[in-house]
């Protein structure tokens, strides 16, 4: 106990996060795309922090009633699952059809992703996006919003833009915005009052906001600029590594039609080879 108190008392004094990250530090990423074998689809893998969405993209295809299908563009079919072991305190499972938290996050994800959808060069179609979450540590929609555009990006669809998202707070004590929290911090009050937590979406290239998401009272305008500037350059950092992880996956695949890939296989003990 007196190792974690000294611990968090240096943090204090330092001026860092309780998981030694600075105020306008975002988690560390780590990007997979094609992590599942679909030749209808895309699929990507994204873990920041501790928290993992895993999504897969399936279409256009085509409705499965008609009454769905709308004459000049395609329609944006959104499912977010969590897994029974995702979350340390909540090992309910959740069902993505009653749940409430689901089925508006799940809208969040599809509003963002159809403001850069070309959805208009498939008409009568449908885009089925699924989101599993395989761990949760704070921001939830942020990560599988990112995941998602991966998987869009990865399953070849045009869009306008890339959509990035991150969460941002706000510390009481020290009047600083925080960037992309987790789930300590979304669930530690500050002298009896809410956590603040702001979720936005943005189009990077064109700096425009497609989501905020913010259900805290705040206390000033000022406060709510600093938060929305604050997510606003986290989703900034997170869409450089977007976009260098398609950069490398669009390599890569270049690289295999082309007949250049090159494979290695490393083995850990000699005791492997048979």
């Amino acid at each position: 106990m007196a190792s974690s108190i000294r611990r968090t008392d240096l943090l204090a004094l330092s001026n860092l996060r309780h998981d030694g990250r600075k105020a306008h530090e975002i988690r560390r990423l780590r990007m997979q795309l094609g992590v599942v074998g679909n030749a209808a689809g895309g699929s990507a893998l994204l873990e920041m922090g501790l928290t993992t969405a895993l999504a897969t993209v399936r279409g256009p295809v085509a409705c499965v009633r008609r009454s769905d299908e709308v004459p000049d563009r395609a329609i944006v079919d959104v499912t977010l699952k969590v897994a029974p072991f995702a979350s340390a305190t909540d090992r309910r499972t959740s069902n993505p059809n009653t749940d409430r938290r689901l089925m508006e996050a799940s809208r969040w994800i599809q509003r963002a992703l159809e403001a850069t959808l070309l959805l208009h060069l498939y008409p009568r179609s449908r885009i089925e996006i699924v989101v599993v979450l395989l761990a949760d540590d704070g921001g939830r929609v942020p990560v599988a919003l990112n995941a998602a555009t991966l998987a869009v990006l990865d399953a070849g669809l045009p869009v306008k833009d890339f959509v990035c998202a991150c969460t941002a707070g706000y510390s009481v004590s020290t009047n600083v915005a925080l960037v992309d929290l987790n789930r300590k911090e979304e669930i530690t009050s500050h002298g009896g009052q809410a956590p603040v937590r702001l979720t936005c979406a943005i189009l990077p290239n064109r700096n425009s906001v497609v989501l905020t998401q913010c259900e805290n009272r705040l206390s000033s305008v000022t406060v709510l600029e600093s938060i929305l500037e604050a997510a606003m350059e986290g989703c900034q950092l997170i869409a450089e590594m977007m976009k260098a992880a398609v950069q490398e996956r669009a390599s890569t695949l270049l690289a295999a039609r082309q007949g250049s890939l090159t494979l290695s296989l490393a083995l850990t003990s000699t005791e492997e080879v048979s």
